[in-house]
Parts: structure tokens; sequence; C-alpha cells
């Protein structure tokens, strides 16, 4: 067999006459990507993805059709050789008409496999749920009741009816798993020697140790408070989140191995550098829990609470005593929680005074909703002015009539005092809930943002000290409990980077791709779903609530989450973790948007028995067209139009059903992408980046 010498990346091979550079580059160990190449059949060379330079040629060639040759030199990678294969990728994601991820999943800031948990719950498999949730959320009994569901504004079931219930049937799984005594302890890897000092005991700080001690790095978590849960149990009643919810959930930390000390406070009774000291990393998960003040006359006159002040104390002792008439400032689930605490604490009359209209308000609308029907009245495009003590003990407050001006920075339009309207209201307490911050007398030696929050790297957590890490709201400022978990098992993955020796670069970047927004989906996707409505949370009666902290919504039963499960439609794909476009698309760091143009629809066969074909997602690179002409003999697939408007599409652009299904499977196997996938393909689920071997 007649041989020819050549050079490759710098290195002089050997290879038979007639070898492409594409095989002799993988003979030598070499990555060079390919979307069309197929050993099975000839070189095709329309995705030009595998370009490589060959010296002395201006352009760049494929190497899957390029055989090399006597004395050529190849080079295979190069910034030229990225650009070329980036810009190929993006080219076929902007004609490419598909979600990696359901939208829920991409919509939740922790990124919990939502399709993937409902589908367990759908089948009775409760526990499997519970698993997959804690993949990348150790906290579901919590969040499952207090989460304000970003994941449930993107559900596409809503171009049908309404979204899933996904975080009631998140708190089933946890529920049903805690109420059987076999509460999921998942495996740990073995001691690293490593200690980690965990500030804050709260959603960031469980959720970073919960991983920590997955990964064999021993955690002590200090916490100022005498009990585990940071805001969620001294921000949030025990009406919405009971008590046992939250020690369920902090006692499975601690039986993974983590140490917890309370009533610690650092700056007080611990310092930074001492941490430093003492741990190999620290990671800080502070909370932002200092009551904003309203800036107004006569706040410091006893009488006049903080919001955060009230609900820390009130979730102490539930029987505290308030004033018959209450007056609660803001309009945040703070606000809310206050107000429907005094209720419950036995005041007469609850108010909300806030400054914007109804519609403006940051509160989650079902808790507003609640509100007014356990009795608290909203007056809105109101705001304080004054406070002061009169002679019988109660405030007398300076109100007055706002009215909305100009959009602010925020993009809401701005509250304006209405001239003259200034009218006093007499009250027993005023509850002040318009905002947290962080402590940055906790932070010493830290840099700071403007804010006053911890200037640390969103993604990596990283801060300007090289072993002290930061999320959650002492970063970000007042947020979301599912933002703050999403930061801590964020944290997890950098410090455990960085106990190895690694370069810290944070939980890898996958590419995502999507159809868009709620409003920006073809309504096809929801195509043969029938309307199906969505399930009530059970509830107390209104009246019945405020007589006590009982949970007021008290749980789907297995019925109604088996019932509710099966409305989701499983979003996402079902090749989502085989797909070379989405490999490629991570590895160049392609963007989806880039090239704008005509794109290609929608477009689901299902009428074949076995296989589904999604010629939205097809990036015609041609292997099933060839694969049915060359080897299989049948032509089941073929190409149709011209141009922008070429498709692949079944021979004589039928249904599948009615083409040879000799040899689909094969099709199947050899798409690049999730184009042809089988009926009974599940949604592709996560897989947990949190465990290594047991050998270590």
């Amino acid at each position: 067999m007649e041989k020819i010498t050549f050079t490759l990346d710098g290195k002089k091979i050997e290879v038979a006459k007639g070898t492409t550079i594409l095989e002799a580059a993988r003979a030598e160990g070499k990555f060079i990507p390919t979307f069309c190449h197929n050993d099975d059949l000839k070189p095709f060379a329309s995705c030009f993805i595998c370009v490589v330079e060959v010296e002395g040629r201006n352009n760049l060639v494929p190497s899957c059709s390029t055989a090399a040759a006597e004395g050529m030199v190849v080079t295979t990678d190069s910034e030229r050789i990225q650009r070329a294969r980036r810009t190929c990728v993006e080219l076929l994601l902007s004609d490419h008409e598909g979600d990696c991820l359901g939208p829920c999943m991409s919509e939740c800031p922790a990124g919990i496999d939502i399709p993937g948990f409902i589908k367990h719950l759908a089948e009775g498999n409760d526990r499997a749920a519970l698993e997959l949730i804690k993949v990348n959320m150790p906290l579901p009994g919590i969040l499952g009741r207090v989460c304000t569901r970003p994941c449930e504004e993107g559900c596409r079931r809503q171009l049908v009816e309404e979204s899933v219930a996904v975080c009631h049937l998140k708190r089933f799984a946890a529920d049903q798993v805690a109420a059987s005594g076999d509460e999921f302890i998942p495996e740990t890897a073995p001691a690293s020697g490593k200690r980690v000092a965990v500030v804050g005991a709260g959603p960031a700080g469980l959720t970073a140790a919960y991983y920590l001690q997955i990964l064999g790095h021993q955690c002590t978590i200090f916490d100022m408070q005498e009990k585990a849960g940071g805001m969620t149990r001294y921000g949030i009643p025990s009406y919405r989140l009971p008590r046992d919810v939250i020690e369920s959930e902090a006692d499975v930390v601690a039986k993974l191995g983590a140490e917890f000390r309370f009533n610690t406070k650092m700056g007080r009774d611990i310092s930074l550098d001492q941490l430093r000291n003492d741990y190999d990393a620290v990671f800080l998960g502070l909370g932002a829990q200092v009551a904003r003040p309203m800036r107004i006359e006569g706040e410091d006159t006893e009488g006049v609470l903080s919001g955060i002040g009230f609900l820390g104390a009130s979730s102490r002792d539930e029987s505290m005593p308030i004033g018959n008439r209450v007056m609660v400032v803001g309009g945040g689930n703070t606000a809310i929680d206050a107000a429907r605490t005094a209720l419950r604490l036995g005041a007469a009359e609850v108010s909300i005074l806030y400054r914007r209209t109804r519609a403006e308000m940051p509160a989650w609308e079902m808790e507003i909703d609640a509100a007014e029907e356990e009795g608290v009245r909203l007056d809105i495009l109101a705001a304080p002015v004054k406070v002061e003590k009169a002679a019988d003990g109660s405030l007398d407050v300076t109100c007055i009539r706002m009215e909305l001006g100009a959009p602010d920075d925020s993009g809401r339009r701005r509250p304006v005092p209405q001239e003259g309207s200034e009218h006093v209201r007499v009250v027993d307490n005023i509850i002040s809930a318009i905002g947290q911050d962080v402590d940055p007398s906790d932070c010493e030696g830290l840099d700071l943002t403007r804010w006053q929050s911890i200037d640390a790297d969103l993604h990596k957590c990283t801060t300007n000290m090289d072993n002290v890490f930061a999320g959650g709201d002492c970063v970000t400022g007042a947020d979301i409990a599912v933002t703050a978990v999403a930061a801590g098992r964020r944290a997890a993955i950098s410090i455990d980077q960085h106990l190895q020796g690694q370069a810290v670069v944070g939980d890898p970047k996958i590419y995502n791709h999507t159809m868009g927004k709620i409003d920006e989906v073809d309504k096809s996707v929801v195509e043969g779903f029938d309307k199906t409505d969505r399930l009530p949370m059970p509830e107390l009666e209104p009246m019945e609530r405020i007589k006590s902290f009982d949970e007021v919504e008290t749980g789907f039963n297995e019925a109604a989450v088996r019932e509710e499960a099966k409305r989701c439609m499983e979003c996402g794909c079902r090749d989502a973790h085989e797909c070379k476009l989405r490999d490629y698309a991570t590895l160049f760091g392609a963007d989806q948007h880039r090239f704008q143009g005509v794109k290609r629809l929608f477009e689901r066969d299902k009428s074949q028995a076995e296989v589904v074909y999604d010629s939205h997602k097809c990036i015609q690179c041609g292997n099933c067209v060839r694969l049915t002409e060359e080897v299989l003999g049948t032509s089941s697939m073929g190409f149709t139009g011209r141009g922008i408007s070429a498709r692949v599409k079944p021979a004589m652009d039928r249904k599948l059903k009615d083409v040879n299904p000799e040899g689909l499977d094969r099709l199947v196997e050899n798409c690049p992408v999730g184009a042809l996938t089988f009926q009974d393909d599940p949604v592709a689920t996560l897989e947990p980046c949190f465990k290594r071997p047991a050998s270590g």
C-alpha cells in the first residue's frame, strides 16, 4: 500500500495514500468536530465544521473530504479555525427551532430538573422525584412552599390553559419522603481533610454545606440566630412555612456531617480573619437582615417596628402582644407577611399603606389576595411622612396622598406627593417593611459595592480574598430564596475547585437553546394537548386561618398529585445530553441570536409508531438521507426544496408512517441532534455533578 508523509500540527506522520485529514487526525488522537461525517458513508462536507488549515491555501478546507498529500502541512486548531467553527455552529443555530431544556427548568434559578421529577411523580415514584430535585436543590420542602415560582412563568402549558403547579408538586415529593421516615441522605465522597466555615444557616449556607459535605469537605455552619433557616425562619411566618419543615431539611445537612454553631455572630463572636486562619475556605451566606429606614420624622418612636424585626420576634413567640390597630408600610412580601401575622396575633384592624397602586406592588399576587381575604385593607397611593406619640399612647401618623408620575429607574411610575393632601391617622403600631440591606460591619476587609453588599463574582462566588466566597442576599441584595439556593450550589462547586488546587471557574456553563419566551412560541407546539384545568391548592377558610398559625395551604393528596403531574407536556429535548449541536455550541461559546432571519417553524411528525421526527431541529447534515440511500437502500428520507427552503423530509414529502420503516432505528442512532428520536425516549434528566468515585 502506497504511503505518504505529511505534517499534522507540527508532527510528521505517515499514512496510506487516500487517507483523509480527518482520519489521520483521529488516528493521532486529535479532536476535530463533525456533524455530517459517518464512517459508513461517503464524505459529504456539508456542515463545514471540520475545517482545517492547509499551508499554501487561502481557504480553510473540510478535513472529512480532503485527502492528505505528500508534504502537506496541516493545522487542526487555530484562532481562525475556532472562529470559522463558531460561525458554522451559529449559522445552524439561527435555523434551529427547539429547547435543550424545558423552559420551566431554564427559568428556575437553581436549574431543577422539573420535567424529570414531575414525570417520576406521574408514575408514582415519589422518592425518585425527590432525589432528582436534590441534584440541584436540597430544600424542596421549604421552596415548595415559599418560592415565587419563576419556573411556572415559563411553563408552556400556559399556551393551553394554566401553568403546571410545579411548586406544589415539589412540596409533595419532599413531604412524602419525610413522612415515610426514610429521608434521602445522599452518599458522600471520602473525607478530603479540608474544612470549610459557612457563615449563615439560611438557604445559601445550608445549600453550600449540603453539597460540600457530599464532596467530602467538613463544614461548620455559624449563625447568629438560635436555629437554622435564616430568613425562611425569621422572615417568613409559620402559617406559610411550618418550622418542622425547616428542621427536617436542616437535619439532613447535619446528618451529612455538618456541625452547627448557633448564637455566633461574625464580627462579634468570631472574626473573618479568625475563620480564614482556622479553615481552608470560608463561605459567607449572611443574608440581608438590616431593616431599611423609612427616613421620616419620628420613626424611632416607641411602637414603630421594623418588618423584619417584627417577623423575627413573632417567629420566636407566636403569642406576643400587638396593638389593636396596625399600619404596615410597604408593598413587598415582607409587608404582606407582617400584616397577616398581625391579624393572627390579635390585631382587629390591619392596613397596608403603599405609595403606588396595587398593580405596582412587588409582593406575590396570590399573597396579596390572601391578605385581603383575611381582612387586611390595602390603602394605596399613600405614604407616611411623620409619626408622633399621642397622650393615650397611640401613634398619630401624618400621611400624604400620592399620584403616579413619570417612570423611575425601576421602570415603575414614580409616586409624586399631592399637594395639600396631608392627613392624620391614629394607630397603635406601625410596621415598616420597605426593604432590607446587608450589614457592612460583618464584612471587614472585603470589597463592597456602592450598595454596601459584598462585591463577589455572581457565577464563581469569589471575593477579593482568595479563600473567601460569598453568595445570596449579602451579594445580590434581598432576593427570593431560590436565587440564594442557586448561589450556595455555585459556591460549593467553586470552593471544591479551590480546595482541590484547581483553577476556580465555577459551574461549567452549558449552552441551552430556546424557542423564546412564552409569547414568542409558535402555538403549534401545544397541538394535541387537551385543556385540563390546573388543580387548586386546598386551603383553610380565611376566617379559620387567622385564628392560629396553622399552615394555610394543606397540600395535595396523592390522587391530585398524579393528576396534576400528568399535565406536564415534558418540554425539552430527549437528546439534550447527546446532541452535538449543543456540545459544540458550548465548546465554541456560540450565540443563537448572532444571525437573524427567516427561521424554520415548529413541525413534529409523530405518525410513526416508534420514531418521532422534529424537522424544526434538523440541521440538514444529510446523514439519514445518505444512510437510507447508501446503506439501507430504502430511500426513506430525502431532501426537498432549494436554497433557504431546503428541508429533509420523509421520501416524497409523506408522513413518517408511510415510508419504509426498515432501518429507522439506525437513522435515530446516527442523528447528531434531537431531530429523530424514539417515541418512548424520556426527556433527558440531570446527572449529579457532585458525586465522585468512592475511591476519591
